[in-house]
C-alpha cells in the first residue's frame, strides 16, 4: 500500500456480535485465542485500566497485558518500535506521527462488527450538524485511508484508526480557594494566567495538548491572538512562548504533569490549586471527596478523540485476537465503564443497555442524579442533585474550541516547549 512520505518528523522516530462475550465465542475460538501470544496494548492511564483489561480478558477469552505510561512515552516507543506492541490507543493528534512513519497498519472497515452504528461526531467531525466543527484535527480529517495513502475525511474501505472513546477537556480548580464560576460564561482558560493563583497552576506535559491550554489562556487574557489556533504559525508560536518562558521565570508555574495520578496528586497535596486535567483525574479527586470543580470554559473546550491502532507488526492469530479486542470496546461494557469517569463512547446507545437509567441521564442528558453515582473506583464522582458541569454530551461537544493537534509547525514547538520546562523561575513561588 502507498505511504506518504516521511516528513521531517522522523526526527521523532517517533464475527463477533452483540457484547461479544466469552459466550459468544465457540469454545473452538476460544481455544484459538488462548493459544496465541498476549495480546500487547500500548496506551496511556486514561483507558488502560485494571478493570477493563480483567473484563476483555474474560470476555474473550485472551491473554491481554497492559502497558501504560504517559503520552509522550508511548508515542515515542510506538513510532520507534512498533515490534514491541500489538495493539495501541491514545489520542488522535499521535496519529500524523504513527501513519508517517509506517508504525500502524491499516484497519479494514468490514471486519468492525458495529462501523455502521459509529456516531457522527468521528466521522464528520459534528455530533450535531449545527454544532462548532472547532480548530485543528477533528478525527474525521484524519480517519479514513486515501487512494493515494494519504489521510482524509474522504470515507474508504480502511481507516487509520478505530475510533472509540473521546472527550472534551479544560481545567480542574480547588473551589476552597476559587469561587465556583458559572459555566460557559465565568468559567474561562484565562484564569490559568491569573496572578492570584501564581506559582499554584500546573499544566500537561505535553505540547501537541498543554500547548493550546496556554494558546487559549493567552487569547483569553488578551496578550495575543491567533489566525489559526489549531495551526500557528512559527512566529505565533514563538510570541506566545516568549510569554509563557516570562511566566515560567516569574514563578508562575508550579510545575507539569506528564499522567493523570500526578495531575490528582499535584491538586490533592495543595501544590496545585488550577491545572489542566483530564476528567479521570476529576472524578478520581471527587470519589476522594476533594471539592474540584472541572470548568466549562466560555472560550469553548479543547477536545480530543481516542484512537485504537494495529502495530505494523501485528500478524495471525495476534491480528484476529486485536480485531475481537477492537470489536469489543465498541460492545458496550467498556463504553459504560468509561462513562463513569465522564468520558463517552463512540457507540453510546450499546454503552447506554450497561448503564442505569440514572448514569445516563447523569453523563450523557447533562440532567441531575437522581442518586449518589459512583466512579469507575467505586468512590462516589456525584451525589444525587448535582448536575455534571457543562451539561449533556450534545452540549459539550457543541462547545469546541480546538481539537488535540500536531501542527505544521510541530517540529519548532518541540524546541520551544523544551526551552520552556528548563527554564527555571528567578522569583519565589507564592505560597511555598
Amino acid at each position: 500500500m502507498p505511504r506518504r512520505a516521511i516528513t521531517r518528523r522522523q526526527l521523532l522516530k517517533t464475527g463477533a456480535a452483540a457484547t461479544l462475550s466469552a459466550a459468544c465465542f465457540p469454545a473452538i475460538v476460544t481455544a484459538k485465542n488462548r493459544a496465541v501470544r498476549r495480546l500487547r496494548v500500548l496506551g496511556t492511564h486514561v483507558t488502560l485500566q485494571e478493570q477493563i483489561r480483567i473484563a476483555a480478558e474474560r470476555d474473550l477469552g485472551i491473554d491481554v497485558e497492559f502497558s501504560p505510561s504517559g503520552s509522550a512515552a508511548v508515542l515515542q516507543q510506538a513510532s520507534t518500535r512498533p515490534e514491541s506492541f500489538d495493539v495501541y490507543e491514545q489520542w488522535s493528534n499521535s496519529i500524523n506521527v504513527l501513519w508517517r512513519s509506517g508504525a500502524i497498519q491499516p484497519i479494514s472497515v468490514g471486519r468492525i462488527t458495529r462501523w455502521d452504528q459509529v456516531n457522527a461526531l468521528s466521522k464528520t467531525g459534528r455530533l450535531t450538524p449545527d454544532a462548532r466543527t472547532g480548530a485543528g484535527d477533528a478525527p474525521n480529517k484524519l480517519l479514513y485511508v486515501q487512494p493515494d495513502g494519504a489521510l482524509g475525511p474522504r470515507a474508504g474501505s480502511t481507516v487509520s484508526f478505530l475510533p472509540y472513546v473521546h472527550n472534551v477537556d479544560s481545567f480542574g480548580y480547588d473551589t476552597r480557594v476559587i469561587p465556583p464560576g458559572i459555566a460557559y460564561a465565568e468559567e474561562s482558560w484565562g484564569w490559568l494566567f491569573d496572578e492570584r493563583h501564581a506559582g499554584r497552576v500546573a499544566i500537561v506535559n505535553e505540547p501537541t495538548i498543554g500547548l493550546f491550554d496556554l494558546a487559549l489562556a493567552a487569547q483569553a487574557t488578551g496578550k495575543m491572538s491567533f489566525a489559526d489556533i489549531g495551526n500557528m504559525t512559527v512566529d505565533e508560536i514563538d510570541t506566545l512562548f516568549d510569554i509563557l518562558i516570562d511566566l515560567r521565570r516569574r514563578g508562575h508555574f508550579y510545575g507539569v504533569w506528564s499522567s493523570v495520578p500526578e495531575s490528582v496528586e499535584f491538586m490533592r497535596s495543595g501544590q496545585a490549586v488550577i491545572e489542566s486535567m483530564f476528567s479521570p483525574g476529576a472524578a478520581s479527586l471527587r470519589s476522594m471527596g476533594f471539592p474540584v470543580r472541572y470548568a466549562a470554559p466560555r472560550e469553548g473546550y479543547r477536545a480530543w478523540h481516542g484512537v485504537m491502532c494495529l502495530s505494523a507488526a501485528t500478524s495471525g492469530d495476534t491480528l484476529d485476537a486485536a480485531y475481537d479486542y477492537m470489536n469489543w470496546w465498541l460492545s458496550g461494557k467498556p463504553g459504560a465503564i468509561m462513562s463513569r469517569q465522564g468520558y463517552y463512547i463512540s457507540v453510546p446507545e450499546a454503552a447506554r443497555a450497561h448503564m442505569t437509567e440514572d448514569e445516563w441521564a447523569y453523563w450523557y442528558e447533562g440532567r441531575p442524579a437522581r442518586s449518589d453515582l459512583r466512579g469507575t473506583d467505586g468512590g462516589v464522582v456525584a451525589r444525587a442533585g448535582e448536575t455534571r458541569n457543562g451539561g449533556s454530551y450534545e452540549d459539550r461537544f457543541a462547545n469546541i474550541a480546538v481539537w488535540n493537534t500536531v501542527m505544521e509547525n510541530y517540529e519548532h514547538t518541540l524546541i520551544r516547549w523544551g526551552e520552556f520546562l528548563t527554564t527555571q523561575p528567578v522569583i519565589a513561588k507564592a505560597g511555598r
